[in-house]
């Protein structure tokens, strides 16, 4: 009688994986690694699409007129100059960028020290009377500045503030507080309240709770407002426009529309000034753009 020996194979040993497990992991490491090419096509052309018009407008900023009219509108320049932007700075663009600067400025600075209170208050606060100033102060957001021009300079008017920088100041600021009070306030109510009740177990009062704790903690949020004010006070128009009419108070946005009257042929030199205007707000955004994404989702993720 003929004995089998029936060949098995070798026992994995105790805690070891199976065989062929370490591979599933090197596969779906490989998935998980794998580019997504969809979304690099996608973002490749946005920054084409955001790329080429500022290529445009610094590329013909340096060309001379004759240049302008004969050469190929994305070409470089055969012979760059500077020429366009020393007849900009010598048309008054100097002073229609400190005017622009100090609105501006006034603007976030007045809106932060308000909108930081006010946020303050309507997180913490459980009064109906807060809230219902929260929900009447955001109706502001569904209001347009153009619906309210004619009451506002009857009002800036009978304040003898007509012709004068604070007169786009105070409609500016007042149009960027809603927006500016939602972002904080909702950023606000993601603090823990274990940190409040700290602070009030320490003897700490409302104005060293905001100063200690609030506005450290809401830095980013307090960035994003003041970046986006900066943004509605640089670009403003409307409110220069009906508010103000001598050249001293002029800002940007009016002077580049002088330059339009002033230089109607002399496009570079118009992109000369429209370069030098979106110069400072584009590095304002550079230096402020990490706490964008944070401040703009703080509040959204209950």
């Amino acid at each position: 009688m003929t004995t089998q020996h029936v060949t098995r194979p070798p026992a994995t040993p105790a805690g070891a994986p199976p065989r062929g497990g370490a591979a599933a992991p090197r596969r779906r490491r490989r998935l998980r690694t794998r580019p997504n090419l969809l979304a690099g096509a996608l973002a490749t052309l946005w920054l084409v699409v955001v790329a080429v018009p500022l290529y445009y407008m610094v590329a013909s900023s340096l060309r001379e007129r004759s240049e302008y009219l004969t050469a190929h509108p994305l070409s470089p320049p055969m012979s760059p100059t500077l020429e366009n932007y020393q007849t900009v700075i010598e048309g008054g663009f100097l002073r229609y960028l400190v005017n622009n600067v100090v609105v501006t400025a006034a603007t976030v600075g007045l809106v932060v020290a308000l909108a930081v209170p006010a946020a303050y208050a309507i997180a913490r606060s459980e009064s109906r009377l807060v809230q219902r100033g929260f929900t009447l102060l955001l109706a502001g957001l569904a209001i347009p500045a153009q619906a309210t021009i004619i009451p506002v300079y009857l009002m800036i008017t009978r304040m003898n503030l007509y012709d004068s920088l604070t007169a786009i100041v105070l409609p500016t600021a007042a149009f960027a507080l809603p927006v500016a009070t939602l972002v904080l306030a909702n950023s606000l109510r993601d603090v823990p309240k274990e940190l409040y009740e700290a602070q009030a177990i320490d003897g700490a009062g409302s104005f060293r709770v905001l100063r200690h704790l609030v506005l450290p903690l809401a830095r980013p949020a307090i960035v994003t407002i003041s970046i986006f004010t900066a943004l509605t006070a640089w670009n403003g128009f409307i409110f220069p426009l009906v508010l103000t009419q001598s050249e001293e108070t002029r800002v940007l946005t009016l002077g580049l529309w002088n330059f339009q009257g002033q230089f109607g042929t002399n496009f570079p030199a118009l992109l000369a000034a429209v370069t030098l205007s979106a110069l400072p707000i584009f590095v304002l955004y550079l230096i402020g753009r990490r706490f964008l994404l944070s401040g703009l989702t703080a509040g959204f993720g209950k």
